[in-house]
């Protein structure tokens, strides 16, 4: 009996999943809405392998992340929408046209001509699905983390000319939406608050991306920065027979302060 090819094993598994009668409950009752939480949640836990430097756990997060693509494509299966093999004919296709140095006669020299090819096809490519909508914000995904998708908001509206000069100007814009945050605070209107906080964030995002940096990548960065120093404090405490709940704000501050130079020593 020929052993049948990974990809097909996998398809013929989720099938067994999702069969009437004889499949997983769990599975069965699952759609679209309900399933992409997960989604995110495993493209998230891959790159949380590749900042790991974890190979190990990058196969398997990426094996995971393969099975809600697969998830994916079967319940459109049963609605007679597409499958499986249309989703890898469609990726296929769209691969060789947008790598027409690699596939076809065009040629780029460099990554930076590429990047800009690429954005002159992806242009292209929206303009066919948005029809109904011709706005240049049209399809950044509303499911986007807040700070990615500002950065893209704006990264967008840049490309037309809709953009601050320079890094100064957004320095003065956070000036300025700092202080209306303070006046927001101190009226102690909640709605208010809440309103200039996120334009506070939305112009750290301009920023981010003015200074090229990734800002999600860089919040996750001082995630780990925050977590990483916090850790060392609670391990600090420990060694004295305390913990956080025991301890005075000045003494953990003295700790985080030590933490920041233990790093700086390593």
């Amino acid at each position: 009996m020929t052993t049948p090819a990974p990809i097909d094993r996998l398809l013929d598994i989720m099938a067994a999943l999702r069969t009437p009668e004889t499949g997983c409950p769990w599975d069965l009752e699952q759609s679209f809405e309900t399933i992409a939480p997960f989604t995110i949640e495993e493209a998230y836990e891959v790159a949380d392998a590749i900042a790991q430097g974890n190979l190990v756990s990058l196969k398997e997060e990426l094996g995971d992340l393969l099975f809600q693509v697969v998830f994916h494509a079967r319940m459109a299966e049963e609605q007679g929408a597409f499958a499986f093999n249309d989703v890898v004919q469609g990726l296929s296709d769209k691969m060789e046209a947008r790598h027409p140095h690699v596939f076809g006669t065009r040629q780029i020299e460099t990554a930076e001509q590429q990047t800009q090819n690429w954005e002159v096809m992806k242009a292209k490519e929206r303009a066919a699905k948005l029809a109904d909508d011709p706005s240049l914000l049209a399809d950044i995904p509303l499911a986007l983390p807040a700070l990615m998708r500002a950065e893209k908001l704006t990264k967008r509206a840049a490309r037309v000319g809709f953009d601050w000069p320079s890094l100064e100007e957004v320095f003065a814009k956070l000036t300025e939406e700092i202080d209306e945050t303070r006046e927001a605070i101190a009226e102690a209107d909640p709605a208010h608050i809440e309103e200039e906080i996120g334009d506070v964030l939305f112009v750290l995002a301009n920023l981010a991306r003015k200074a090229k940096v990734d800002p999600e990548v860089a919040l996750r960065s001082a995630n780990a920065k925050f977590e990483r120093r916090f850790r060392w404090i609670e391990e600090a405490l420990q060694k004295d027979g305390k913990s956080p709940e025991t301890s005075s704000l000045e003494e953990m501050d003295g700790l985080w302060n030590l933490a920041k130079r233990h790093e700086r020593n390593l």
